[in-house]
């Protein structure tokens, strides 16, 4: 039930959220996080937290502090970032973060392309609006070609969580995924584990976040 009591702690703030998805111990949390968000498009099995800050390939460049870095099985890199306010630039700031992941994966000095670029992506959970399209609470975004509508290249790609946008109530939840839009939404709001969110993973989210 929604009550607004404070018991759980939210995990949209930046505590919040790295407290339940942030630590070595709760990984498994993250992996079934990932693995809701992409579908079947990809299988996470494993994860290894990255550093969260990283500087460029020169002194002047800018910094950049992801709020949670990590990496799969396969080398394949994810940046997670939560934003609670609208910010002009977000879109700007994220491919940024991407391109600093994609442009370290050359070492300083190597000429020759005979390797393939990990897989990059980036998920931003938002809970502002922040696509004026349409309605959809779930963006993905890939490189395309415009005359086909067909993705040109497949090893990066955006994942927009725009909560606002999710309305659904109890009654309507489908899938996993629904599942936690309404846990990310909502968990601060409850007093008590709602019986559809059974899930030994999300179990072990209300016991850290209690």
């Amino acid at each position: 039930m929604i009550e607004n009591t404070n018991r759980y702690i939210d995990p949209l703030t930046d505590f919040g959220f790295k407290h339940i998805f942030g630590s070595e111990p709760n990984k498994d949390i993250l992996i079934e996080f990932l693995n809701a968000l992409f579908q079947g498009e990809k299988r996470v099995i494993d994860i290894t937290y990255s550093p969260t800050e990283h500087g460029g390939s020169y002194i002047e460049e800018k910094k950049v502090l992801f709020d949670l870095t990590c990496t799969g099985q396969d080398g394949e890199q994810f940046i997670i970032e939560m934003q609670r306010t609208g910010q002009k630039f977000f879109a700007d700031r994220c491919v940024f973060y991407m391109s600093r992941l994609i442009s370290a994966q050359l070492p300083r000095g190597a000429h020759d392309w005979n390797v393939p670029l990990k897989e990059v992506y980036l998920i931003g959970i938002m809970e502002f609006q922040f696509n004026n399209i349409n309605g959809n609470y779930l963006h993905n975004i890939a490189l395309t070609n415009t005359d086909t509508g067909k993705v040109f290249y497949k090893g990066m790609g955006f994942k927009f969580l725009e909560l606002p946008n999710f309305d659904k109530q109890e009654h309507e939840l489908e899938s996993e995924l629904d599942k936690w839009f309404y846990l990310l939404k909502n968990l601060s709001r409850l007093n008590e584990i709602p019986r559809f969110l059974d899930k030994r993973v999300f179990q072990k989210i209300f016991k850290i976040a209690d």
